[in-house]
């Protein structure tokens, strides 16, 4: 192998415990390897050090430094979790929401900056827990603590905190949902609780509780759509066919949850054509992805599906909001790469090329590329302080797609270029100071 080969593409397909055998056996045998890595290890701690002293000087700030300080600490944790460290991060993510929950019902957050913070605050928290699980009563407790009696505080999904709760600590959990749901009182505690209860249902696998749960609303679309998918997940075909024909019925008589174990192939057959005429009235890809869940349990599908996509590529031609239609579609069929094409081809809306472009940035970063510039584009002219503040966090993604395709020669004629445009917006650039996003000299006439 030639001594010019970049190595990189090959690096990065390996996952994180090969390249740290790799980098480990190196640095047994290079000494100045190992005593960089030694260090690098120690600058850990003194990450954490620093983030701790931001969130104690915090407090006292405004709520727009307030809000730069905190940034500064999650990404501190989040750089830490990305490299795999093997500190306990749990206590500094804790008090980072634990803090950032107080100051929510302190100041008037209408911006909404501070409560955006908090929900990523919430799920680094999750994936520290995840690495180093704390006591899991005490975790429970805290979620508990958050759900029901915290203000304003961020929403908890039990799914992210589950591997860590474990069964001690989601039997925790359900203890206190079934003694609140006992007291048959309105209100939001009462709310929190039927929602809690439907978490648990769904990490528990408990199926049978789970349709029951959803059956007991009122019946909307979303909501059926949940229930079949819940079904056939759990190989439960006949039933997932009945409900979807019972709720295209538009009969409320016929929308109470009754569970039809073994299907009889009329049944079968009158499901999959209700399913069809529904999607022939109104072609989106909830009602594409109903059709095919009920044609593939009555053996269908192959002959439906060409017909069904043909109809959704025909509307996508119709503009942003029919070509999202069939990307979803195609989204739900495992088929990104399709996806992206028909995204590109018929002009879906920006929202979803960022939302596709975020999917393919690990293994296509040239293609994210144009996508994320359209994108601080459009926050730039959304002239908002947090819309200025999510355009530098672009920013920064734009620098690290750029150093990945190694055209990290064109980010700085982009961002001296973006910077002329819009440099009477002094909000703009100070958010990008803060990115910690340097800002080019301009040129010497």
């Amino acid at each position: 192998m030639s001594s010019t080969t970049d190595l990189r593409p090959y690096l990065r397909t390996l996952d994180a415990e090969t390249l740290a055998e790799l980098l480990y056996a190196q640095a047994e045998r290079d000494p100045e390897l190992r005593r960089s890595l030694e260090l690098r290890s120690t600058t850990q701690g003194g990450d954490v050090a620093e983030a701790h002293r931001l969130l104690d000087t915090a407090v006292e700030a405004g709520n727009y430094e307030y809000a730069a300080k905190v940034g500064s600490v999650l990404d501190t944790l989040q750089r830490l979790l990305d490299a795999g460290s093997r500190a306990d991060l749990a206590p500094l993510a804790r008090r980072t929401v634990d803090d950032i929950s107080e100051m929510l019902e302190r100041i008037d957050d209408s911006s909404g900056e501070v409560g955006d913070q908090a929900e990523r605050a919430v799920e680094l928290y999750a994936r520290a827990c995840v690495a180093h699980p704390p006591d899991a009563e005490r975790l429970a407790d805290w979620i508990l603590e958050v759900e029901f009696d915290g203000t304003g505080r961020p929403v908890i999904e039990l799914a992210d905190f589950a591997a860590a709760l474990g069964d001690t600590g989601l039997l925790r959990v359900k203890s206190t949902v079934d003694k609140v749901l006992a007291e048959d009182a309105p209100g939001a505690r009462r709310e929190v609780a039927q929602r809690l209860q439907e978490e648990l249902a769904e990490v528990s696998g408990d199926v049978d509780a789970l349709v029951a749960i959803l059956s007991a609303k009122p019946p909307r679309v979303d909501v059926s759509l949940k229930i079949v998918r819940v079904l056939r997940a759990a190989g439960r075909h006949g039933e997932a066919i009945a409900h979807a024909a019972r709720a295209l019925t538009h009969d409320k008589e016929r929308c109470l949850p009754v569970v039809v174990r073994v299907p009889r192939p009329r049944l079968v057959d009158d499901g999959v054509s209700r399913l069809r005429e529904e999607f022939d009235r109104l072609p989106c890809h909830e009602t594409y992805v109903a059709l095919r869940d009920g044609a593939t349990a009555a053996g269908q599908w192959p002959s439906q599906r060409k017909d069904a996509l043909a109809r959704l590529r025909e509307r996508a031609a119709e503009g942003p909001v029919e070509a999202g239609e069939l990307v979803r579609a195609l989204l739900a069929e495992d088929r990104p790469d399709d996806a992206w094409r028909a995204c590109t081809r018929f002009g879906a809306s920006l929202a979803l090329r960022v939302e596709l472009a975020e999917a393919r940035a690990a293994e296509h970063p040239a293609e994210a590329i144009p996508v994320y510039r359209d994108h601080v584009d459009e926050l730039i002219g959304q002239k908002a302080p947090n819309s200025y503040a999510e355009a530098a966090k672009n920013l920064r993604k734009l620098r690290t797609l750029h150093k990945r395709t190694d055209t990290t020669e064109e980010f700085g004629p982009y961002l001296s270029a973006l910077v002329e445009t819009h440099k009477r917006k002094t909000r703009l650039i100070a958010e990008v100071r803060a990115a910690r996003i340097a800002i080019p000299k301009p040129a010497r006439a």
